[in-house]
Order: C-alpha cells, then structure tokens, then sequence
C-alpha cells in the first residue's frame, strides 16, 4: 500500500487557494484514476485504487494544514507503511516559481507548517514529496494572506500543467523511478518569450 497524501485545508473557503495544491493534485490523480477519495478515515478524506499495478490510498487530511501529521500519521501507523518507501506527500511551495515541481526524497520542513507537523508526528524527516511552486510572495504582504489567496488567470494555466506533471512525476515514484522523476522535472522551467 502507497500512501499519497496532498496537503490542504478543508472546506470550500479554501478551495482553489495557493495552500491547497496538494488537495488539487489528489483530485487530478483521482480524475484520471477513477478512485473516489471520499471515504473519512483518521480525519482525512481517503480513496483506495489502483495505479499502474500499485494499491494507492488517495489522502486529504481535514485536520487544517498545521496539524496534518495528526491524519497522515495516524494513516502511516494503521497501514503500518515504510515511509521512506511508501508514503508521498504533495505540497505548495512559495519558493518555487508557479507549477514549478521540486521532488525530494528527505527534507526539513523548511518553514512549511504542515511538513513540520508530519515530521513531529512520524519522527522522521525521511519520505519522499513532491513541492509544487505558488510563486514568491510579492513584498509587503502577509505570508498566510498570499498563501491563503488564490491564483490569477494565467497563473492558473501554469499551474494546471503543475498538476499534470506532478500526476506524471507520481506514476513514475510508483514505478520505482524517484530519480528518474527527479531528472525529469527538477529543471528550472524557462518561462515562454512573447510570441513562442
């Protein structure tokens, strides 16, 4: 079993919100995939499917991002997984230019509050994720508001190729290819000159 938890507040305030990439990218593969995640369990929001072969466990936790280890904790203990080989978690980074992928097989939480909850809750920093840029928070503003904020028009068609990729970038981490997934879209995206 492969837990892939995206991270995310619930309810419909947050919808479509900068912070709630993870829960975007759950919804994507759950399109593709045919696997409803609307099952509650350990305070999450679950799906069970397949993917290519693999028995997947599609998580949104409902506990509000800051205390999303309290769900995917919770989740890694039942299903009693190895979370260096089978948990990944999806995420929003404002260091990553928007739908811009970073994938990782270990980290700190680098200043992210959910990643610090799930690192508290498993005692290890050691699984993989999968960041997927918002953008850098334009001077002056409140971090919670950017993040809580939601994407422009063109933003939005960036991200929505974000979402396929990351989509792609977890079928191959199913596949065994972390690092071929790492290669592949850890490249620093050019952005497209007027007229291309």
């Amino acid at each position: 079993m492969f837990i892939i938890a995206g991270l995310g507040n619930p309810t419909l305030a947050y919808e479509g919100t900068r912070h709630n990439v993870g829960f975007a990218v759950i919804d994507a593969i759950a399109e593709r995939y045919h696997i409803p995640v609307e099952i509650r369990k350990s305070r999450a929001l679950t799906g069970k499917g397949m993917i290519g072969g693999h028995k997947v466990l599609l998580v949104k936790p409902q506990t509000y991002m800051n205390l999303s280890g309290e769900s995917i904790g919770a989740l890694a203990d039942y299903y009693k997984i190895d979370e260096e080989q089978e948990l990944l978690v999806i995420y929003d980074d404002v260091s990553l230019d928007v739908g811009q992928l970073r994938i990782r097989r270990k980290g700190s939480a680098g200043g992210h509050n959910g990643i610090k909850n799930i690192i508290a809750h498993l005692g290890t920093d050691v699984f993989p994720r999968i960041k997927i840029g918002v953008g850098e928070k334009p001077k002056g503003y409140d971090l919670a508001d950017y993040v809580l904020g939601h994407f422009s028009k063109g933003e939005k068609v960036l991200m929505e190729e974000g979402y396929q990729n990351a989509v792609r970038a977890v079928e191959m981490i199913l596949d065994g290819n972390l690092d071929e997934a790492m290669n592949t879209f850890n490249k620093k995206v050019k952005p497209k000159e007027a007229g291309e």
